[in-house]
């Protein structure tokens, strides 16, 4: 790998793991599935992350997505630190509060009402309760390579047949607690259509990514989310849209509004729920539910279903929020996707000039690469073809790139990320390393 033994990563990466299991607080930052030791960061600004050895990187994570105008923008900053000269946190409610739940139902409008959270997790297992609450029912749906965090029911990997009963996907969830998840091959019309035929009744709600962005960037088949729709609605059930990633990121109203956007804003079909996380705090420890009216004043206090948390609408993290929705207009996007779609098509043309059989994959301005033969010949749809990938190739590219200077996400399965503040020669540095990068995928080989 490119460490020296004299780096000091090296020392700071064995202190880490000595009072945090794996030397991170979250596995993917561990670098399990590239190799090698983890960068740990000093400071962020615009499209750059400097790493405490003094090292620049062009950043291609941006926080796994909160970074949509780039890295510390000026007048993000700037309502933070005055929000925190008045307080840190008060368990209280905030006029900031508020003003955070009228944008956000102002972009998406099947949000009208909103119960802040911390994370997205929180978000998800919200929602969850929440049909269930309002359906008397028990059976949840979800898709597989769909990652709603890491609640302990959706912690569930497919088993074999059409629909199957889920199993535990993590030591410590039990299989009781798996027992009431179904899991459906993604983009499977068929199995869905099937499964509600026969047990349609018994659900309470299906919940799938808007687009999938965990396992790979895997788009919906056209029409697919219509489907979805169309079924919850037809047998009582509820439809769960997990914005959590995709929400004010791909577009300002997230990937509904991007389907909406190409329907010619008919709004075609609208979720029960939405879950926001990412964006929606500008980079501060914020998510959100959303949904229908009735919905949601089932939560407490009107209501039946409980959640509560102390630091929920955390006046930091509101002000955040506020000042990255406000400043996220339609120029921002415009430059994201332009940056994005010049850096894909060179991620694709690299590849290509070293004869390496892969597929780019974009839902808006999120892309992510899939290696091999099978992933070339055809569009990869489902988490079966995201695991058939030659995922081997990946970490030598990885770190090829790593070396000229651009962070990449350490896994062949997460999305790639850009901002606006990824100007002309940020990319430019990012297309410089491709083909040094791509020659290192072509040598790869199978352990």
């Amino acid at each position: 790998m490119s460490d020296l033994p004299t780096d000091p990563m090296d020392e700071i990466f064995s202190s880490a793991r000595a009072v945090i299991p794996g030397g991170v607080s979250s596995p993917v930052r561990a670098y399990g599935s590239v190799g090698g030791v983890p960068r740990f960061v000093a400071s962020a600004r615009g499209p750059h992350i400097t790493d405490v050895a003094g090292r620049e990187y062009v950043d291609l994570v941006m926080s796994w997505g909160p970074g949509l105008l780039g890295h510390a923008h000026p007048e993000v900053v700037d309502a933070v630190q005055q929000a925190a000269s008045r307080g840190l946190s008060f368990g209280a409610p905030t006029v900031a509060e508020v003003e955070l739940a009228e944008a956000i139902r102002e972009r998406v409008s099947p949000a009208q009402r909103v119960r802040f959270v911390s994370t997205g997790t929180e978000a998800t297992m919200t929602a969850i309760r929440l049909a269930r609450g309002a359906t008397g029912r028990d059976l949840i749906v979800k898709f597989a390579g769909h990652y709603h965090g890491h609640v302990d029911a959706l912690l569930a990997a497919a088993g074999s047949g059409v629909a199957t009963f889920a199993m535990p996907g993590s030591a410590g969830v039990t299989a009781a607690t798996t027992a009431q998840t179904i899991v459906l091959p993604y983009n499977d019309a068929p199995a869905l259509t099937e499964l509600f035929a026969a047990r349609g009744h018994e659900i309470a709600a299906v919940i799938t990514e808007a687009a999938p962005a965990n396992m790979g960037v895997v788009p919906p088949e056209p029409g697919f989310n219509g489907l979805l729709r169309q079924m919850t609605e037809a047998h009582g059930a509820l439809l769960i849209l997990d914005e959590v990633l995709t929400g004010f990121r791909v577009h300002r109203s997230g990937w509904w509004g991007l389907e909406q956007a190409a329907d010619g804003g008919t709004r075609a079909w609208e979720p029960d729920l939405v879950t926001f996380g990412k964006v929606v705090g500008g980079g501060m420890p914020l998510a959100a539910v959303g949904g229908r009216a009735e919905l949601m004043d089932l939560l407490s206090p009107l209501g039946p279903v409980y959640q509560a948390g102390t630091l929920s609408g955390n006046p930091l993290a509101t002000a955040a929020g506020l000042a990255t929705l406000r400043l996220a207009d339609d120029a921002v996007y415009a430059r994201v996707d332009e940056a994005a779609g010049v850096v894909a098509d060179a991620v694709g043309a690299a590849l290509d000039a070293e004869g390496v059989p892969h597929r780019v994959q974009r839902a808006g301005s999120l892309f992510s690469v899939f290696f091999g033969e099978a992933a070339a010949a055809a569009p990869v749809r489902s988490y079966a073809q995201v695991q058939a990938q030659d995922a081997f190739r990946f970490p030598p590219f990885f770190h090829a790139m790593l070396d000229a200077g651009v962070a990449l996400p350490p896994s062949v399965f997460e999305a790639w990320f850009l901002s606006a503040a990824h100007d002309d020669a940020a990319v430019s540095r990012v297309l410089d390393a491709l083909p040094a990068a791509a020659r290192a995928a072509a040598a790869a080989h199978p352990a």
